[in-house]
């Protein structure tokens, strides 16, 4: 006698999270010109970068566009990294991604298929480009994190992602010199984000 089993009942979380998504779409929706994120689980509506946020992500991308266009890679800067299925939604100051990255959808490119994700932190988003996205994407296998924070006058990049998070970090002052490392081996002149 052969038996069905019945199909797995959808969980409370689950439930929750599909809501989330649905909520998240629709804000999306409403606010096509903002940046959106799902950042633990909260929808957050990042407010319009001010002119010193966006003279900082200038001036790297001054130092990174010519490397990085010699390689066929491409600097993004409103793509969502997809860390996976019932996880957060981030859309980073800077995603840099090679020729032909996998994508789960038009909009979402894998964390993985990255080469380097940039935040410049603001007063709003200290402790989530600190602390939980760098988690995040470390789990979902971001190979290098780069927090610029004007703030604190700080560049700090993350590199060899694991389970706990980022083994390998390097902080400098800014005003220092930054090294990516490989696929990159470029010096960043941190002075440069500086007013």
């Amino acid at each position: 006698m052969r038996t069905m089993l019945a199909p797995p009942m959808s969980t409370p979380h689950d439930a929750g999270r599909r809501d989330l998504e649905q909520r998240y779409q629709r804000v999306c929706d409403l606010f096509p010109d903002q940046r959106v994120e799902i950042v633990n689980g909260r929808i957050v509506i990042r407010e319009v970068p001010t002119l010193d946020h966006n003279r900082m992500i200038f001036r790297l991308l001054l130092q990174i566009m010519a490397f990085a266009d010699q390689r066929g890679w491409t600097a993004c800067n409103d793509i969502k990294l997809f860390l996976g299925t019932q996880v957060d939604r981030y859309r980073p100051d800077i995603t840099v991604v090679p020729a032909e990255p996998r994508m789960w959808d038009a909009e979402n490119v894998y964390a993985d298929q990255t080469l380097l994700v940039v935040e410049v932190v603001s007063p709003s988003s200290r402790d989530d480009d600190n602390l939980l996205k760098p988690h995040s994407c470390s789990l979902a296998g971001v190979p290098l994190y780069l927090v610029i924070d004007p703030l604190e006058k700080t560049a700090r990049l993350l590199s060899q992602p694991g389970r706990s998070g980022y083994v390998q970090q390097d902080a400098v002052m800014l005003g220092e010199l930054l090294l990516l490392p490989d696929p990159w081996d470029l010096k960043l002149d941190t002075g440069k984000f500086l007013n």
